[in-house]
Parts: structure tokens; C-alpha cells; sequence
């Protein structure tokens, strides 16, 4: 009872007062509600297969519930449950069993087709495999990963449940088990609760809550059907400028439902310091940009309301026709995914590492590495697959209006 009054005082002076506005129908503040929430140290990082999963899971239950959906997960219920072995790294001999869960709303038009808008909930809890903390234990609380991406879905859904789009039909998925290998939406794709070969498209949004001041949002997947990029390039949202790319395969849960053959989206603001870090919280998303970021998806799956079912197409593998692979050392950086300008922009430098060590700073833009020329981040990919560990080279960097060289050892 303790946790829940801290949390609701917490929520009370977080949340802003807007005279003239009920807070059930102002969508920024619904954002922000949603967010605040599923973030909270109550829900304890929300990790697969603990209590704060579950809490998360009956908040986002409890939310389609409130919207008007149907339920959509086994036997009629609001959950599709999944086991697996959890192992607290890859070469634990022995594992543990758990249970994580996902939860399913369903908006039915009388459609043929169904389109997909899912977004995992789960996150690190104190810093399973896959944190970047280098203290001690602590809440993980996942505000933009992926506490943002859950928030933009129930507001497309409250959207769409108003009867905008009504020529498919709609299931929400709030997948669990993504940070430790897409669990979730890989367990729903081998296992639908309806005919996956009526499914239209899917949509993901992960990481939807840092969009920068550019206004740049990664639409990735944008190969996986021919309608996409003519409806990308024909929105104006917002001043939204969508950066795209075309492979299907990522590191998030698309990437289910784009090996069934079916075309996906995934939308990401970009990388940032606090990705895995006790630091990823509430008051850092920027909430106006989350809400551009859900008009964009908006108009996009009202331009293509007429265009009945989009068309597959396989994609090439990008990371890996450029050995991305080959990696055997790394900086210690991370790359700002939605910079659009010539190289390879930093946008995190990780405390001890070879980019640290060496002088790196963020919003460096890293334009050689050795003898390569790096024009993108895949020319930064190639830079580091020539390298082991123990190699010392020399990376060229602009700052600003300087070109500086750092020696990095590896």
C-alpha cells in the first residue's frame, strides 16, 4: 500500500495541472500518465517473469479494457502466457523456469485483413544481461525503452477505437520477453490467437520517446512491402523527416512477424545515453515529440485505409551484406541512428572504454577509421571489423568545426 500512495503522490507532482481539460481527454497527458506508470520503481524494472511484468501486463489489460477492445489472448482472456529458461548469461549451465506474458487487444471492424500495432513492455528490472550500469544493482526503469513505445500504442488505439481507419481491423500487443531474445512476439507468431494469414501489416514502436530537436524518427522495414516509401514520402507531420531503411531484421519485435512473410514498420527516435541505464526515466521522454511521433503512425495507417492488403516483399539483410558481423572490438560508443548527415555521429560515450579512454565526446561525428572513410554508420561498421583487441589506431572525428585525431587503443 506504501509503494502504490508514493507512486500516486509521485504521479500528482509530476503531472502538470491544465484548467479547462479533463486529463482522460488531453492526449499529452494520457502519454505522460502511461509512461509515469509503467516506469515507476512499483513496477521494479519490470522484468519477464517477475511481479512487476505482472503489474505492468494488468495496467495495460486494465487500459484496453478501459478503451473499449476486446480481448484477444487465450481462451478468451487478456494474456497469452509463454515459458522459456531463463539464464543470467549465456553460459549458465542451469537456468530458471518463468512464465512471461503478453496481452492482447482486439478492435474488430468486420475487416478482412487485421493490421498488428505492438509494442514490448518489458525491461531490465535491477540489470539483467544487456544493462550498461557499471554501479551497483538498480531499477531499471525503461522510460523510452520501452515505456514510450507502450504509451504511443494505447493512444493509436484510443484513436483508432474512435472509428478513424475502419477498413481493417486492429490487435494491440503488448509484448513481454523482448530484451532477452523477442520471447514474446516470436512465441505469438508461432502461436497466433488469430489466422496470421489474414494479417495486413504490423507496426512496432520502440523507443518512440527521445525524438531530437531535428525531428528525425527511423522508420525501418521500409523495403518489406512497395507501399511503404510512397506513403512515407508523401506525410507531413509535424515536421517529422522520416529516415528509412529497408531490411525487415532488427533487434526488436518486427522482426517476428516480418520471418512469417508479413510487411512491418519499426519507428525509433534514436539511441541516447541513458538506453539500459538506472537513468532511462520519465521525466527525460519528450512527451509533445511521443505525440507527433503517434500522429505521424496515425496518418500513415489512414493514407493506406483504401489500399486493402499491402504486398510482401524480402528484404535484404543490410547489417549483414556489410559484415557487420565481423566486429571484434568496439569503442565503447553509441551510434546516433537517425543522423542523416556524412558519417557516423556519436551519441553516448561509455565511461572506460577505448572511445572514452581516447577523448571521444558525444555529438562527435567519427568520419575515419584507420584508412577507412566512414560515410555512415555502416562505414563505421567496416572501420572496426579490421581491428582485435590490443590494435592501436588512429580515428578522425569533427567537433564542431575542428577535425581532431584520437588515438584509440583497442
Amino acid at each position: 500500500m506504501q509503494k502504490i500512495i508514493t507512486l500516486i503522490a509521485a504521479l500528482l507532482a509530476f503531472l502538470p495541472l491544465l484548467p479547462g481539460q479533463q486529463m482522460a481527454k488531453d492526449p499529452l497527458l494520457g502519454l505522460r500518465v502511461d509512461v509515469v506508470y509503467l516506469s515507476s520503481d512499483l513496477l521494479e524494472g519490470r522484468e519477464t517473469g517477475k511481479e512487476g511484468e505482472t503489474m505492468a501486463a494488468q495496467y495495460i489489460a486494465h487500459r484496453f479494457q478501459e478503451l473499449g477492445l476486446e480481448p484477444k489472448g487465450a481462451d478468451g482472456s487478456w494474456y497469452q502466457n509463454f515459458d522459456f529458461n531463463f539464464k543470467a548469461h549465456p553460459h549458465a549451465e542451469t537456468g530458471e523456469p518463468r512464465t512471461g506474458r503478453n496481452v492482447l487487444g482486439y478492435l474488430d471492424n468486420g475487416a478482412e485483413q487485421t493490421v498488428i500495432i505492438g509494442a514490448h513492455y518489458d525491461h531490465l528490472g535491477h540489470g539483467i544481461m544487456g544493462s550498461l550500469n557499471a554501479g551497483d544493482p538498480a531499477i531499471h526503469n525503461g522510460a523510452d525503452d520501452n515505456a514510450s513505445g507502450v504509451a504511443a500504442m494505447l493512444r493509436i488505439a484510443e484513436e483508432l477505437k474512435s472509428g478513424r481507419a475502419k477498413n481493417n481491423n486492429y490487435l494491440f500487443m503488448g509484448f513481454s520477453g523482448e530484451e532477452m531474445g523477442l520471447y514474446g512476439s516470436k512465441y505469438f507468431a508461432n502461436n497466433p490467437t488469430f489466422d496470421l494469414a489474414k494479417a495486413n501489416y504490423m507496426l512496432n514502436m520502440d523507443m518512440v520517446g527521445r525524438l531530437n530537436e531535428e525531428k528525425v524518427l527511423a522508420v525501418n522495414g521500409a523495403g518489406t512491402s512497395p507501399a511503404w516509401k510512397e506513403v512515407i514520402e508523401g506525410l507531413s507531420i509535424g515536421g517529422i523527416q522520416a529516415k528509412t531503411t529497408d531490411s525487415g531484421i532488427g533487434p526488436s519485435d518486427h522482426t517476428s512477424f516480418y520471418l512469417k512473410d508479413i510487411p512491418v514498420l519499426h519507428f525509433f527516435t534514436g539511441q541516447h545515453t541513458d538506453y539500459h541505464k538506472p537513468s532511462d526515466d520519465a521525466e527525460l521522454v519528450n512527451y509533445q515529440g511521443l505525440l507527433l511521433v503517434t500522429d505521424y503512425i496515425l496518418a500513415l495507417i489512414e493514407e493506406l485505409d483504401d489500399n486493402g492488403e499491402l504486398a510482401f516483399t524480402k528484404t535484404k539483410d543490410e547489417d549483414e551484406s556489410r559484415k557487420a558481423a565481423a566486429f571484434k572490438v568496439t569503442l565503447g560508443v553509441m551510434p546516433d541512428y537517425v543522423y542523416s548527415g556524412e558519417g557516423m555521429r556519436i551519441d553516448g560515450v561509455i565511461d572506460g572504454r577505448p572511445g572514452a579512454k581516447a577523448g571521444l565526446e558525444n555529438g562527435d561525428i567519427i568520419i575515419k577509421i584507420g584508412d577507412t572513410e566512414v560515410k555512415d554508420i555502416y562505414g563505421y561498421m567496416e572501420g572496426l571489423g579490421k581491428y582485435k583487441t590490443g590494435d592501436k589506431t588512429i580515428v578522425v572525428v569533427k567537433r564542431g568545426e575542428e577535425v581532431l585525431e584520437k588515438e584509440v587503443e583497442f
